[in-house]
């Protein structure tokens, strides 16, 4: 790579980090933590790309986009935000940011982006309307790549005249996601209508939806339930619409490619549904977004009046095990139950065993091990890890970094089912003990011997 970038961020790591990668790649680097200085250089004509992150000491990292595009149009700049929320990946691409990483990244996905950014000049969008207020209710949160990967293809395609299929279970957040694309799209000031099979079976249905949507957008919910006739007309009022006529978004828990394959769902209407697809992750496959949306509705709750309350360790690790059946609409209920029926500061354990009615922790776990295969398992996940890049490719090194993930488990799991002892966990693993104690010291693995209880 080459060129000169502006690294700015409060935290010294992040910082040292990006300095040492990007110096290694061949870049000059200017980093601070001070967003006074960061704009000092872009006066001086410094750098060819910025990296920002968010909040600093004396400056906001977004809020100053428009300054740093007056200052020096064309200059791309990179945000980094331990704000993970589908806000802040919409204000990012509303103020013309370049991309959009959430903290913590992955350096060589960053490296990645940031030569894609020296290579070409940025694209200037035009001009948009003012954003609309950010709902302080709408709980699209989350820190893992699924939902990460989520935010930045809404940001993305908000403006783009494509129809949007979005998927999922129910209680996952389908609506939401189609309320933000309106919302921050061009057409924020025109209807937006919202379509159920109710509303559709009449044969004037689906003129009526279009008659009240006036070029805004229309959402036709669960289209997967949509009988053939109804189906028939929605192809008809697709075919109708003009470059003027309004945006058309669907959502379904069905798989459509395979109702279609199985003649349940006509292939012409799929075919005119697909320009976007968006599958939302059940609440089950991003465990680590469980405690940041608890967390978010306990603030929710106290905005609104009730006593402040927190998790116990042991209460919200019961949280994590939980199956979710019904995804974030189930655990904001939850959440608001353990609030109006408790006082104390602290959630305890039992309190959530009582609201969850005791469903065994690990229920859908172990059910769900009985009935695949390792290799079953394996590829689900693996190709869940590529269907989160939203057409991407994974960043560089992905044999490694796969084979590295899984080997630490692997290697903890053995010597905890053989109680420490690295003879019996050896022969468990099927290795070599001298490659077993290699691998223990590499990876950083704490071994305590303790007798296996039986």
């Amino acid at each position: 790579m080459d060129g000169t970038v502006l690294v700015a961020d409060d935290d010294r790591t992040i910082r040292t980090v990006l300095t040492q990668a990007l110096t290694r790649a061949g870049c000059k680097v200017h980093a601070t933590s001070s967003m006074v200085t960061l704009l000092r250089w872009v006066d001086e004509g410094k750098g060819d790309l910025i990296i920002s992150d968010v909040i600093m000491p004396d400056g906001n990292g977004l809020q100053s986009l428009p300054e740093i595009a007056e200052r020096r149009p064309g200059l791309p700049v990179i945000v980094i935000s331990a704000q993970n929320t589908i806000m802040t990946a919409i204000q990012a691409a509303e103020a013309e940011a370049y991309d959009y990483l959430p903290k913590p990244f992955d350096l060589p996905d960053l490296m990645k982006r940031v030569a894609r950014a020296l290579q070409m000049k940025r694209r200037k969008p035009a001009a948009r309307a003012d954003m609309p207020d950010v709902a302080d209710d709408l709980p699209l949160v989350g820190r893992t790549a699924g939902m990460q990967a989520l935010y930045r293809l809404v940001a993305r395609i908000m403006n783009a005249d494509l129809p949007v299929l979005i998927s999922g279970a129910s209680g996952t957040g389908k609506s939401l996601i189609t309320r933000a694309i309106h919302d921050f799209s061009d057409r924020r000031s025109r209807p937006f209508v919202v379509a159920g099979p109710p509303d559709l079976a009449d044969v004037d249905g689906p003129d009526k939806v279009l008659a009240r949507a006036r070029g805004g957008s229309i959402v036709l919910e669960e289209v997967g339930d949509l009988s053939q006739k109804t189906q028939s007309q929605i192809v008809r009022l697709i075919d109708s619409i003009d470059e003027a006529g309004p945006r058309i978004m669907a959502t379904t828990q069905q798989d459509l490619a395979k109702d279609m394959e199985d003649g349940k769902f006509r292939a012409d209407l799929y075919y005119r549904l697909v320009g976007v697809t968006i599958k939302v992750p059940c609440l089950r496959d991003r465990v680590e977004d469980i405690p940041l949306l608890a967390s978010f509705f306990l603030e929710k709750a106290e905005r609104e009046g009730a006593v402040p309350r927190q998790f116990s360790d042991n209460a919200m690790a019961l949280m994590r095990r939980y199956s979710w059946p019904g995804n974030v609409r189930q655990l904001e209920n939850a959440v608001r139950r353990l609030v109006a029926t408790g006082s104390e500061p602290e959630i305890r354990q039992s309190e959530v065993e009582q609201v969850l009615n005791a469903q065994p922790e690990d229920e859908t776990i172990r059910a769900s091990s009985k009935t695949q295969h390792l290799s079953t398992s394996v590829e689900r996940h693996l190709r869940r890890y590529f269907d989160l890049h939203a057409g991407d490719e994974p960043p560089p090194g992905l044999y490694q970094r796969i084979l590295r993930e899984i080997e630490r488990p692997l290697i903890e799991l053995s010597l905890e089912a053989t109680g420490g002892n690295q003879a019996r966990c050896a022969d468990l693993l099927g290795i070599n003990r001298n490659t077993l104690r290699k691998k223990i010291t590499e990876l950083e693995i704490p071994v305590t011997r303790r007798r296996k209880l039986m």
